[in-house]
């Protein structure tokens, strides 16, 4: 690049140095910024530096503070786009998110990293160790899950491959490696994975698929085809009744619990649930879920504490869930 042009990007180099070197607890000096000028072969003088950082001020709007330290001036760029904690929030989400690889996190905290000075970008790694973390060694699924968001955008169904692991950890295609087209209608965040929610026309039903075990996604030139009433569907409410994004039929569910599984039923079900105080210590309240092993076994994890009152015939699939799982344990000679 020729030293005029070098000349005429000068201010915009300044706003960078200030952005890298400085912050509210660092400061670079008039002698400093001027050198750095230099290096990048742009001749400069006091009077012109104090110009530009005027023009930063006042008409970029950079919060730019002069203070004194040492018997010298320094310059510090106080407010960012991102604000520190917020910076280390998101690296701490990246850090422990299974299915970002190693490779993609560290891409993903340098990048995070060029958001804030290099002194304070010191202190954004590091932040959260979650023990024995499993990083996925997928890559495709940053581009599935752009894939699957252009066909609800777009409007458009979508075909892909499905995937499943054998016991010797090898990649088996479901259906002998034939396409699965379906309508998406969201994508949703559950137990560290990502799922599809869709409408399967050809089987007249809402499916979840991992996004991480889809393969050759492509949207189609046919609109989606979504059932009555899914128009305005609302992926939030929806996985209320969801868990672990394990289909079954919707019913109604009255469960009695203890007062001390109040913060259990709201982290999954809400604050807008509705609780009826019972005896004892105990409370009900009813809600829709999707009846399946998984409901079950999140019944199981709370013990003796929770028990369904109603339907009866929700109770007794859940016993004979229950009985099945004695079974296994027993003495097959």
């Amino acid at each position: 690049m020729s030293k005029s042009r070098n000349q005429k990007l000068k201010i915009i180099y300044l706003y960078d140095i200030l952005k890298r070197d400085t912050d509210s607890s660092h400061g670079i000096t008039m002698r400093r910024i001027i050198e750095r000028l230099a290096a990048l072969g742009i001749a400069s003088e006091r009077k012109s530096v104090y110009e530009d950082i005027a023009l930063l001020r006042d008409v970029y709007g950079a919060d730019i503070e002069t203070v004194r330290a040492g018997g010298h001036s320094e310059y510090r760029l106080l407010s960012r786009e991102f604000e520190l904690p917020e910076l280390k929030l998101l690296v701490d989400a990246v850090q422990s998110s299974k299915f970002i690889t190693e490779k993609k996190t560290d891409e993903l905290i340098k990048k995070l990293e060029s958001l804030t000075s290099v002194n304070e970008a010191r202190g954004l790694h590091g932040q959260v160790f979650v023990r024995g973390r499993i990083k996925t060694m997928n890559e495709t699924i940053y581009y599935n899950v752009d894939a699957v968001n252009d066909g609800i955008v777009g409007n458009r169904a979508i075909s892909f491959r499905y995937f499943e692991w054998t016991p010797n950890r090898k990649k088996e295609l479901r259906r002998g490696g034939a396409l699965y087209t379906v309508s998406p209608l969201a994508l949703s965040w559950d137990d560290e994975n990502y799922y599809l929610i869709a409408f399967d026309e050809r089987e007249n039903k809402i499916k979840h698929y991992r996004v991480d075990k889809m393969q050759d996604i492509h949207c189609t030139e046919r609109s989606r085809q979504l059932p009555g009433g899914f128009s305005d569907f609302d992926a939030a409410q929806y996985t209320k009744k969801v868990f672990g994004m394990f289909g079954g039929s919707e019913k109604k569910v009255t469960l009695c619990c203890s007062d001390s599984l109040a913060g259990a039923v709201i982290d999954r079900f809400g604050q807008d649930v509705m609780t009826v105080p019972g005896d004892s210590g105990s409370f009900t309240f009813t809600v829709s879920v999707q009846v399946s092993p998984q409901f079950f076994a999140w019944l199981c994890g709370l013990g003796d504490k929770i028990k369904i009152q109603a339907p009866s015939d929700v109770k007794d699939e859940f016993i004979r869930y229950i009985k099945r799982i004695e079974e296994s344990y027993g003495d097959k000679k």
